[in-house]
């Protein structure tokens, strides 16, 4: 047995008394409940600056229920070697598949557990569904596949500088919700330290602050005019971003609900694509007419074994969701200044100047609520067929092909 180890029996006998208990050197044992408790490595690091400063810093290993002693001993002892004779800092290595193994949850997964525990006491389902589009469509192809532990300053930085000043509202949803989960993370015994997405005093130093006159602001957006020499431009990039946006374009739908489709929602023989509720700004369940060049187009995309997404990209050799971010880069290369969602402003555009389909018609293509209880009350279905008109036309413009049906 290793010096200054306690034994097995030892361990088990401070199991159910909460704290934290110094079990080997560097390892220690954290019990935050009588049925939750976590084995912690605990070292020093420089905190910067000026002084040479040190703080103590902890991590999870994984719940106590997991691994063994032995094995948790081991895992700590590993680390210090590391950090010791390489300087690694355990918070900043990638060890994925391995810490995954042993339990450590990523911040993708106590996102979705902290979701299923709040879901009860929320007063709609519209709200849980809100909160998961923000987070699967934002935070997590940035830092959802990260052990929560290792979440820091930059890592949330990287999440909302994107959205801060574009979609200010949006993007003070998402810092709330982050700052909630690292918070569930921390009394978990997950992790520890401040909360990196904490605004008072941290965040409001670094972010600037967006006043409610200058928060409303228009998308900026292509000329409807200007679309089909766009699309021709588009469809020469061969890649899967392109892809995305070009099924962006052709369905007037937005970000979240395109980069977070799986192939089980598309039924192609039908050419409709079910959107669920969660990936839908009002929380309801939406399905989409898609045009004969739409199901053309993603009947070509390539698929991965390991993966259900329609539009993945591979990192560090394993398939991920396509980021929030790709379709925008692309866009920022090709026309700088317009952003994706104004393609729904193109759409909107081109359907009320150059077509005579009826307003309601073109405002369920986008999704958008209806404001009028009056017309709320008397639309029953979701004028499936009528839409797939709508989306046709606007696939033949989008095309060159200039013909609407009027």
């Amino acid at each position: 047995m290793a010096s200054g180890m306690l034994t097995v029996k030892e361990v088990e006998s401070r199991r159910r008394k909460v704290g934290m208990h110094r079990v080997a050197p560097g390892l220690y044992l954290r019990v935050t409940s009588a049925s939750s408790a976590y084995w912690m490595l605990r070292y020093s690091k420089s905190a910067g600056g000026e002084g040479g400063k040190v703080k103590t810093t902890e991590m999870s290993l994984g719940r106590y229920d997991d691994l063994t002693l032995a094995q948790a001993a081991a895992k700590a002892a590993e680390l210090r070697s590391a950090r010791r004779e390489a300087g690694i800092d355990p918070l900043q290595t990638k060890h994925h598949k391995e810490e995954r193994e042993v339990g450590i949850p990523t911040f993708e997964a106590v996102a979705r557990d902290l979701i299923a525990s709040k879901r009860a006491g929320w007063k709609s389902a519209k709200h849980a569904a809100q909160w998961s589009a923000t987070l699967e469509t934002y935070a997590y192809p940035v830092i959802g596949s990260r052990d929560v532990s290792t979440i820091d300053t930059a890592a949330v930085l990287d999440v909302l500088n994107p959205l801060w000043t574009t979609k200010h509202e949006t993007a003070t949803r998402l810092r709330q919700r982050i700052e909630a989960v690292l918070t569930a993370a921390k009394v978990r015994g997950l992790r520890s330290g401040e909360n990196p997405a904490a605004w008072r005093g941290h965040l409001a130093a670094l972010l600037p602050t967006i006043s409610k006159k200058s928060r409303v602001r228009h998308h900026p957006a292509m000329r409807w005019q200007d679309l089909p020499r766009f699309m021709a431009e588009l469809r020469r990039r061969d890649s899967m971003s392109a892809r995305a946006l070009e099924l962006t374009i052709l369905t007037a739908c937005r970000t979240s609900g395109v980069l977070g489709a799986i192939w089980g929602e598309f039924d192609l023989d039908a050419a409709i694509w079910t959107i669920p509720p969660e990936r839908m700004k009002g929380g309801v369940k939406h399905r989409v007419a898609l045009s004969d060049a739409a199901v053309a187009m993603l009947r070509a995309l390539p698929r991965h074994d390991d993966a259900d997404w329609v539009f993945w990209t591979l990192r560090e050799g394993e398939p991920h969701c396509l980021s929030n971010m790709a379709m925008l880069e692309l866009l920022r290369g090709m026309h700088p200044g317009l952003t994706v969602h104004g393609f729904r402003s193109s759409f909107r555009d081109w359907a009320g100047e150059a077509t005579h389909h009826p307003r309601e018609i073109i405002e369920h293509a986008l999704a958008h609520q209806i404001m009028d209880p009056a017309e709320a009350a008397y639309r029953r279905g979701d004028a499936l067929e009528r839409r797939r008109v709508l989306m046709r036309d606007w696939s033949d413009y989008c095309a060159g092909g200039g013909e609407t049906s009027m």
